[in-house]
């Protein structure tokens, strides 16, 4: 069933092969989503070896996962921290497909240089993976939330935190920082949004087999779930794109587990 079908979306973050956010563009497209893809411009020299192998092109190949499922692609670079791009970003959507319904908030900074002890956390480290995070999701949602508002037919706006938005943890002060932020976020935009008919909620993903995930012990990690197993992005895009149906129009402001059971302490 098509039940997006005549839909707009627009995913940030969509461009890696084994990403979320690449999942969620090609879910909600399988549904009939349009969907707008983008990404920060990768250096191909510094892809993943299994993109390199098949000669993954970043957004281009996410689109054309999309166009495979039968829905049109547009395909985005774009810088969700600037004010000025994430209008061009919005422009671009709007004369390509005359509206916009669903917006999936998932741009991150790479899992990198930021897991370390706050007292060896650079101060611009902390500031990028916030920026991307926080004052990303709030610039795209608030650029998205003013043409949903316009439009006046309600829309889905999905962002994505992380188990690690609920629990904090050594070593990972600037990624639960931005995380728990969206977990407060959506609840505010809910609340705020809903007398528009705008969902929001956001996804709280455990351990998931993406490109960010490369050198973590993921055998480990999946001692520590109920169903003895780590997550696919096929899954969590999955439950991004359930979000966006009609089915789930009385969910809002929740932030949604899938850690295969995972045990999160507060």
């Amino acid at each position: 069933m098509r039940e997006l079908e005549g839909k707009v979306a627009i995913v940030t973050g969509a461009g890696r092969l084994r990403g979320i956010g690449r999942a969620a563009a090609v879910s909600l497209a399988r549904l009939g989503a349009n969907v707008v893809v983008t990404g920060t411009g990768r250096d191909p020299s510094n892809y993943p070896e299994d993109e390199k192998e098949i000669g993954w092109k970043d957004i281009h190949s996410t689109a054309e996962q999309i166009e495979l499922e039968g829905s049109k692609a547009l395909p985005l670079v774009s810088n969700v921290t600037s004010s000025q791009a994430v209008k061009e970003m919005i422009n671009a959507t709007l004369d390509e497909f005359g509206r916009i319904d669903i917006l999936v908030n998932n741009a991150a900074y790479a899992r990198a240089e930021d897991r370390v002890p706050i007292i060896d956390l650079p101060e611009d480290v902390f500031k990028k993976v916030n920026d991307i995070k926080v004052l990303g999701s709030y610039l795209c949602a608030k650029a998205v939330s003013k043409v949903l508002i316009e439009q006046g037919q309600g829309g889905k706006i999905v962002n994505l935190s992380s188990t690690a938005g609920k629990s904090g943890t050594a070593n990972t002060l600037a990624y639960n920082a931005a995380n728990f932020a969206i977990v407060g976020m959506t609840q505010s935009m809910a609340r705020e949004l809903g007398q528009y008919n705008i969902n929001v909620n956001c996804v709280c993903p455990g351990y998931t087999e993406t490109s960010r995930m490369d050198g973590l012990d993921m055998e480990e990690a999946a001692k520590n779930t109920a169903i003895g197993r780590v997550g696919t992005d096929d899954e969590v895009g999955d439950l991004i794109a359930h979000l966006c149906t009609k089915v789930t129009s009385w969910i809002t402001g929740q932030s949604i587990n899938i850690n295969g059971g995972t045990v999160i302490e507060h």
